[in-house]
């Protein structure tokens, strides 16, 4: 009898200890999931209150154990970006061990309250909203859709752009939506050559676009680039959105809209760089890793990263190389997921040192064993936009300090990607096809020796004439 208060005590302790909702998954799943899974929202089911996710205990601790939800890409250790939807070890074994003894629902004192969502604009009214032109229509069920719809913004001088905030007009089947930029008029073309609003663009807006705007996903933050940063949107441009479209199990339709904050002048300048390859040759059956570098021509800050890939890409792996041999890892996608792509801020720049070298390292996957192949049985697949097609790209977004750097930065970097050509051949991303055969023709003429190859003088001299006559340019 004498040891009956200890043993009353360790039983309390053991039950203290045991999770509950109100008090230890409430606050994971409020801070984590309620941005897509509450009423209206494109997730299937609501998890605000206790009774939808006790009924579902199970499933949520197999989907947070496997990592797919939150559908949070990017591994710890490989960059620290904003927004990180990522769950702790902790908090993953606290769901499991919940949901292994019952999930409980504990003491209704102990629950946080419900998390408040803004319904109108995050970032306050913006300068301009458009709206897409016509209503698109999805399907209840079958495979996602992926639609491009042209916006013309008719502005007639140039506009510094500070935010970007976009309203899905249907948050039951808007997944995500990327932004582009387009000039040259060819996306009005491919949209006046299809009956439905907009046009199909699966692996991308089907254009070189001359910039980008950035992207949304569900529990997306809207917010205004750095201090001294816009992206500049050229008079006379017109806004492409790509919209990817998942089914709910009954016919819906989208109208969606996008509000645009404008800014000062730059004092910064803000530049991208493309890393990737054409050089895509996928055998059926076969597991390939596929690489590609570049050099950074100058110091810059890297503010954003961008992988893209499609359907059989498994695993994607980015570091910079720094000039004194350093290795800072910059991104990792352990688990490639095409329908969870996304764009990633660097919650603090990553200063690149002119000479870093970005290298980049795709996994794919053409097998049969590979759930997301498209082809079955498997066939070869090589680069191209569409489903069936690959793509191994790589998009940063780097600032220089100040904004009329940005000519010359591209330039420099874009011969870069020149002498790659020359020097090991292959097909890099982001030089367009008119520079490719310009190099191809005028490769031969600046061979002074005529030893069949150019050195480095005579490829300083090549590349010298191609900086006056090629105009730097996105074309994937």
């Amino acid at each position: 009898m004498k040891f009956a208060p200890l043993a009353l005590v360790v039983a309390c302790g053991a039950i203290a200890a045991t999770p509950t909702f109100n008090q230890d998954i409430a606050p994971i799943l409020y801070e984590n999931c309620a941005n897509c899974h509450r009423l209206g929202e494109v997730a299937p089911f609501s998890l605000l209150s206790y009774s939808d996710a006790a009924k579902r205990a199970s499933q949520i601790a197999a989907v947070t154990a496997k990592r797919y939800m939150p559908p949070w890409k990017a591994e710890a250790g490989y960059g620290h970006f904003e927004d990180e939807r990522r769950l702790s070890d902790a908090q993953i074994a606290m769901i499991g061990e919940w949901a292994r003894n019952g999930a409980a629902e504990g003491d209704p004192a102990r629950k946080p309250a419900p998390p408040q969502f803004t319904s109108g604009w995050q970032s306050g009214k913006p300068d301009a909203v458009f709206t897409v032109p016509a209503s698109f229509s999805i399907p209840a069920d079958g495979r996602d859709a992926f639609q491009c719809f042209v916006v013309p913004l008719k502005f007639s001088a140039d506009k510094y752009v500070k935010t970007v905030e976009f309203h899905p007009g249907n948050t039951k089947v808007v997944h995500h939506a990327l932004f582009f930029l387009d000039g040259s008029g060819q996306a009005r073309q491919l949209d006046a050559a299809t009956p439905e609003p907009g046009y199909p663009c699966f692996g991308g807006p089907q254009i070189a676009p001359e910039g980008a705007l950035g992207g949304w996903a569900p529990g997306a933050t809207t917010r205004p680039l750095p201090t001294g940063i816009v992206q500049t949107v050229n008079r006379g441009s017109d806004l492409v959105i790509q919209i990817h479209y998942h089914p709910s199990g009954k016919p819906e339709a989208d109208q969606s809209s996008i509000g645009l904050t404008f800014g000062d002048p730059p004092t910064k300048g803000l530049s991208g760089m493309i890393v990737g390859t054409r050089k895509i040759d996928l055998a059926a059956g076969a597991q390939q890793t596929i690489t590609d570098w570049a050099r950074v021509p100058e110091d810059v800050d890297l503010i954003g990263i961008t992988p893209h890939a499609h359907l059989l890409c498994k695993e994607m792996k980015v570091t910079a190389k720094f000039p004194d041999g350093r290795i800072e890892p910059l991104i990792w996608i352990r688990d490639w997921d095409f329908n969870w792509q996304g764009s990633y801020r660097y919650a603090e720049p990553v200063r690149l040192p002119k000479g870093t070298r970005i290298e980049m390292s795709y996994v794919y996957d053409n097998s049969a064993g590979n759930p997301h192949n498209p082809s079955n049985p498997p066939k070869r697949v090589t680069f191209g936009e569409q489903t069936t097609d690959e793509m191994a790209l790589l998009f940063m977004q780097v600032v220089l300090p100040r904004a009329d750097d940005v000519p010359r930065f591209r330039k420099q970097f874009f011969l870069g990607r020149l002498e790659q050509i020359l020097l090991e051949g292959g097909e890099p991303a982001g030089v367009t096809r008119r520079a490719r055969e310009i190099l191809r023709v005028a490769g031969p003429r600046f061979d002074a020796n005529h030893d069949g190859k150019l050195g480095p003088e005579e490829r300083t001299a090549l590349l010298r004439f191609l900086a006056e006559r090629i105009k730097c340019g996105v074309d994937r």
